[in-house]
């Protein structure tokens, strides 16, 4: 078994899409390879072809591997739900709660966990890409990690460290982390990558060669930036900064209110690739536009938490003048409970016990309770147009309103709720707009004309890039060593 463990100077350096393009560039070289993250910390998530979640990335990664995604490739999830406590989720199913203290003081406890599913990985491929979480020279959080170097010792796992230059300090971020690390650790670390890297590549030889001195380890190459990572769905609401930007002369303008807990708000991104539509991303402090065509209310990981901040930024005035102005309102899974007439959490699921009037735009009731599901699901629009997607939520939705369904879902029947006036829809589904038929039918309702491409085609194909991009840019010759591959 050949294995190989990439490892950062900090959270979004590029660990994910890096272990996804090089998942497919060993792919594409005839090798069965698997991904694997011990522990991931995201609300970003995705279900698995054994009915489990794992964080969005691995099921990227999965992907490029051109393989069904498992709960194996990801056994620790951590789901955010407050600024110190996260749901637990082990080996695809939700196991509690946590505070940030306690998960830190019995994390040690989760290791056999993960090397099982790593062993489980490692039987059936000959090469296992393995990703970090966050930065190893994190001293703090070393005792009992399962995330970095205390996975990466218990398995006798070679390292690769990657620093990201488009932050700027990569030199001292590199130096810096060999500095501070345990010895033990320290050799670990087999080699260094450099990026994000614009420009010629050139000027950085010196640079390059400074860590290589200090550090002992070996320089493995020089990534440049990868316009196609723009194309891959984001795990991490850092990435939201750059999912933002306004499309001049684009005939719909999508606005997605942007709450703490957002989950899953990779579901837009197909909605980002047609020329004719602008996903703009509403901040904090920031009204809703008034020539929004669409105002989209996203999945979140605390529905009650997330319904108050709403109101707090006076977001629930703006979508009732929305609505009065014609314009339309979609929810999703969090956003689809909001948009009912109340939202009821007895158990604490997401947070404390509570319950809250919803913005009552859908004549339906929630309460938080029973099993979670997860489940693949595949159906058509109110006009026909196919989609497929996934549900991926604790909640029992009510009420007259459900007469009036917005989906219908191959194998159930009705799903989800629209309004009598048309303009206000929601439904528990994840990935509505991956496949053309529904997301065509929505942008032609709001005036604009589709590409009507299958999403999943723009992602394969960027994978493929950045693989290409890898080959020509990293020392896969060395990498290959490093890893163990004969």
């Amino acid at each position: 078994m050949a294995a190989v463990m990439l490892q950062g100077c900090g959270s979004d350096v590029g660990k994910s899409v890096l272990v996804a393009g090089l998942c497919r560039l060993f792919v594409n070289r005839g090798l069965t390879v698997r991904p694997f993250k011990p522990q991931n910390m995201s609300n970003n998530a995705a279900v698995t072809a054994d009915g489990g979640e794992i964080g969005r990335a691995q099921a990227l990664q999965a992907l490029a591997c051109r393989t069904p995604a498992t709960v194996h490739m990801n056994p620790v999830l951590l789901k955010p739900q407050s600024e110190r406590g996260a749901q637990l989720v082990v080996r695809g199913r939700v196991v509690g709660n946590r505070n940030a203290r306690e998960h830190q003081a019995r994390k040690a406890e989760l290791l056999q966990v993960v090397i099982e599913s790593f062993q489980h990985l490692s039987a059936e491929a000959d090469l296992v890409l393995v990703e970090g979480a966050g930065s190893p020279a994190e001293l703090n959080l070393r005792a009992g990690d399962i995330a970095n170097m205390g996975f990466a010792r218990a398995a006798e796992m070679p390292v690769v460290l990657i620093g990201d230059i488009d932050r700027g300090h990569v030199i001292a971020s590199l130096v810096g982390a060999k500095a501070v690390l345990d010895p033990a650790d320290a050799a670990m670390v087999q080699g260094f990558l450099i990026n994000k890297f614009r420009g010629d590549p050139a000027l950085f030889d010196g640079g390059r060669k400074a860590i290589a001195e200090r550090t002992g380890w070996r320089d493995l190459g020089l990534v440049p930036w990868l316009d196609a990572a723009g194309r891959l769905p984001a795990e991490d609401a850092v990435a939201l900064q750059k999912r933002t930007a306004a499309r001049p002369g684009a005939r719909v303008r999508i606005a997605v209110l942007k709450m703490p807990r957002i989950a899953n708000f990779d579901d837009l991104d197909p909605l980002r690739q047609e020329a004719d539509v602008a996903v703009e991303f509403i901040a904090a402090g920031t009204p809703l536009p008034a020539d929004a065509d669409l105002v989209v209310l996203p999945g979140s990981k605390a529905t009650l938490a997330d319904l108050a901040f709403l109101r707090a930024q006076g977001w629930d005035i703006d979508l009732s003048a929305h609505v009065r102005r014609g314009g339309r309102v979609l929810g999703i899974c969090g956003g689809y409970q909001m948009l009912g007439r109340r939202i009821s959490d007895p158990g604490g699921i997401e947070g404390p016990p509570g319950e809250a009037p919803g913005l009552g735009l859908l004549d339906l009731d929630t309460v938080l309770e029973g099993d979670k599901v997860l489940q693949p699901v595949r159906g058509h629009g109110p006009r026909g147009g196919e989609f497929r997607g996934y549900e991926m939520h604790i909640g029992r939705t009510i009420g007259p309103g459900l007469a009036h369904p917005f989906l219908s879902v191959d194998g159930e029947g009705p799903h989800g709720a629209i309004a009598a006036n048309g303009r206000v829809a929601g439904a528990y589904i994840h990935g509505l707009f991956e496949a053309g038929g529904l997301r065509r039918e929505l942008i032609e309702d709001l005036g604009a004309m589709s590409a009507g491409h299958d999403h999943a085609a723009i992602t394969d194909a960027a994978l493929d890039e950045i693989a290409e991009v890898l080959a020509r840019t990293v020392d896969i010759a060395a990498l290959r060593r490093i890893a163990g591959l004969k």
